[in-house]
């Protein structure tokens, strides 16, 4: 708690600092010019703290006073005027401010106001009066020192090196434009579709340093027309080309690619994390494998990504391999790891805007199971309502044998409230049925446990899914299992195969549509299952027989599943990292100027997305979403919290100059105009558009504020 608020404090200050940077530079500019600057303030609403040259420092604001000091020395005849000059004389114009509230800043200068045309004043070092290229500079002044403080916050970044994740493709998500992309030119035994291990070396004609670069690239890109991709495949240069598509859940523009995975084990930062990775290891079923323990090969062959490792388990067809463990003080030891069946992953609604990812394989599912009923790293415990280690969940709210992805959405819709389960709890006869009633759900949606499901422990299925939606497809499919398939009935054969697990079902599915695969056909299989007795899997129940006509496509789609294993899914291992670091000065200077240039024209790029449709309002952050992100940023430390600053710096410079009347951009153009025309921009345009600009932005700040709060919370 104590560092979260020491890393809202760091953004505050940061902000701070570059808001301050950005009036420093319209200040300095105004004093060069001649201008009378009468106010400089950070923040805004009353003054907090003020300093004025001659009155010194104060609670509150001088303003007042020195008005008042002013127009009495102006009344005042003979000797005492003198002295009141005099004494006003050693007194500064400016008024430096501290405001109550610390977001925004501005510099206040004699003659003028955004927010009224027509202020005015005679004097000679009024705004008004400086003549218009010398007021140019000072309402440029804020943007260029943005955009000079982020350059020199990249050098400083670039200088120190920052952990960032390669442009090396870790997975391809099927059916995506990734999976179809055409290779630009024939080369031998080179088919269609980006793969795991491909380091891209070009997209859309850029060199991506990082991984968020690669993704960036993409998002912006132009909608519907294709993106040219140049990646480096085993010391081989290829190119393909795919057409980027909205993701479902995201709704950005994405291929469908996902990044590298390193094959370390999270370090913890404490006890609690310790204890965390601890309990997801024991739920994964990982013996001999800890926290910064490292794979280091697979059998005989070296390994550094988990794609890499993947592909091993593979070839090895689910067949059990030997793991090498580095541990972090050096030593090595061996582990047995054995395939894991690979599930189909696609989306299922749960809401007229909620989308969840599932796993099955044709539409069948394992039933949400109970792991841990006390996970050590958690202040909720399922324990202490009942709930054990290896419950299955017979019934959860209204879902009869719900899924992974059925059970959370179901608590979830109970959050703050309280929720009826009846579990089955092992026993020497079978299963047992544990009715728990009123269980309590926390306001963030949780009853308290770490969950798997009945794949690989048993065949029993949970509601089969009926229809899914592919991640970059919006058209609905029908998923092939069959109405004779309920909730909780347990599958003993396929095709005279008989099957223990529904990873087993999988298999045994493979072989019996094995000639069907080769033929490129559908085929038909003879599921032998039991249902459950008055809501209980019972060995003495009859057997049936189910019919299942399989399509061609769903015989494709299974034998396009591999095998992954029980680390890979356990989610513990660190995403991979390499250091971006410049080798020299000038080249940290080059790289800082290229990285304010590219963030720049993103951030542009960004608004005329967002014109276009591919970019919502919904994927921009307002205060509070920023705010929240550079707390999560800081939290990396500090070289990721000055990159992120620098960002900032660069966003803020590229809105400032924005044409709207109430920005600098906008008073930029004004004053072009009245140097070109000879005379100023009409009082009456002036203030229409100051009004049309200030309802633009007000409602663009609500909507980014509420979509802030709406993910904070995770509504």
């Amino acid at each position: 708690m104590l560092t979260t608020v020491f890393d809202f404090l760091l953004v505050v200050v940061g902000f701070g600092l570059i808001i301050f940077v950005h009036e420093l530079g319209h200040f300095l500019a105004a004093r060069w010019a001649g201008i009378r600057v009468l106010a400089f303030a950070i923040g805004f609403g009353p003054a907090v703290f003020s300093f004025r040259k001659g009155m010194g420092l104060r609670r509150g604001s001088s303003e007042r006073e020195y008005i008042e000091l002013r127009n009495e020395a102006a009344g005042l005849a003979g000797d005492k005027r003198e002295d009141s000059r005099a004494a006003l004389s050693k007194m500064s114009h400016t008024e430096y401010r501290l405001n109550a509230l610390p977001f925004g800043g501005y510099v206040k200068m004699l003659g003028q106001d955004d927010m009224d045309a027509t202020a005015r004043s005679g004097e000679p070092d009024s705004y008004q009066l400086c003549v218009p290229w010398k007021r140019l500079v000072v309402i440029s002044a804020g943007v260029i020192m943005n955009l000079i403080t982020a350059a020199a916050l990249f050098v400083v970044v670039f200088m120190a090196g920052r952990e960032v994740a390669p442009p090396i493709i870790g997975g391809v998500v099927r059916s995506s434009p990734a999976a179809l992309a055409e290779p630009a030119a024939p080369a031998a035994g080179v088919g269609a579709g980006l793969a795991p291990g491909d380091r891209v070396v070009r997209v859309g004609g850029r060199a991506p340093r990082s991984w968020d670069d690669l993704t960036l690239t993409i998002a912006m890109s132009q909608k519907d027309e294709p993106i040219e991709f140049v990646v480096d495949r085993a010391g081989q240069e290829l190119t393909f080309r795919a057409t980027p598509r909205k993701e479902l859940t995201a709704g950005l523009l994405a291929v469908g690619i996902e990044p590298a995975t390193s094959l370390e084990v999270g370090k913890p930062q404490n006890a609690a994390e310790a204890a965390a990775v601890a309990s997801i290891l024991k739920a994964a079923g990982v013996e001999g494998v800890g926290a910064g323990d490292q794979i280091t090969a697979v059998g005989e062959t070296p390994v550094t990504y988990l794609h890499e490792m993947e592909a091993l388990i593979t070839r090895a067809h689910g067949e059990p391999v030997t793991v090498t463990v580095t541990h972090p003080d050096g030593s090595t030891s061996h582990v047995t790891l054995r395939g894991r069946a690979e599930m189909e992953v696609d989306l299922v609604e749960r809401g007229p805007r909620s989308l969840a990812a599932v796993q099955h394989v044709l539409g069948l599912s394992g039933v949400l199971r109970v792991v841990d009923a006390s996970p050590k790293n958690s202040d909720l415990r399922a324990a202490d309502q009942g709930i054990r280690d290896g419950d299955t969940f017979a019934r959860l709210g209204d879902v009869e044998y719900p899924s992974i992805a059925d059970g959370i959405a179901e608590i979830q819709s109970h959050k703050g409230k309280t929720i009826d389960a009846v579990v089955l709890r092992k026993s020497d006869d079978g299963y047992t049925e544990v009715a728990l009633p009123g269980l309590k759900v926390s306001a963030d949606g949780r009853l308290g446990f770490a969950r798997s499901d009945t794949s690989d422990e048993n065949a029993l299925i949970a509601a089969p899914v009926r229809t899914v939606r592919r991640p970059f497809e919006k058209e609905v499919h029908l998923a092939a299992a069959g109405s004779g398939l309920t909730p909780g009935a347990m599958i003993l054969a396929v095709d005279s195969v008989p099957t223990s697990t529904l990873e087993g079902v999988r298999d045994a599915l493979r072989l019996a549509t094995a000639k069907a695969s080769a033929a490129h056909e559908g085929a038909t299989v003879t599921l032998v299952v039991r249902r459950p007795v008055a809501g209980v899997p019972s060995a003495s129940a009859p057997k049936e027989e189910v019919q299942w006509a399989l399509s061609k496509d769903d015989v494709a789609t299974l034998h396009a599943l591999g095998w992954t294993n029980a680390i890979a899914e356990s989610g513990v291992l660190r995403p991979a990292e390499v250091t971006l670091k410049a080798d020299d000065p000038v080249q940290a200077v080059r790289m800082g100027m290229a990285e304010t240039k590219r963030v720049m024209l993103m951030t542009y790029l960004t608004f005329a997305r967002l014109a276009q449709g591919s970019v919502k309002v919904e994927h921009l952050k307002g205060p509070v979403g920023i705010a929240h992100l550079g707390t999560l940023v800081a939290d990396k430390g500090f070289i990721w919290l000055l990159f992120f600053l620098a960002m900032i710096s660069v966003n803020l410079a590229v809105i400032n100059f924005l044409p709207l009347p109430i920005v600098d951009g906008g008073q930029f153009l004004f004053i072009v105009y009245e140097w070109v025309r000879g005379k100023p921009v009409p009082v009456g345009f002036q203030n229409a558009v100051t009004m049309a600009g200030l309802v633009m932005i007000g409602v663009m700040f609500l909507l980014v504020t509420y979509n802030d709060i709406r993910g904070l919370f995770g509504l």
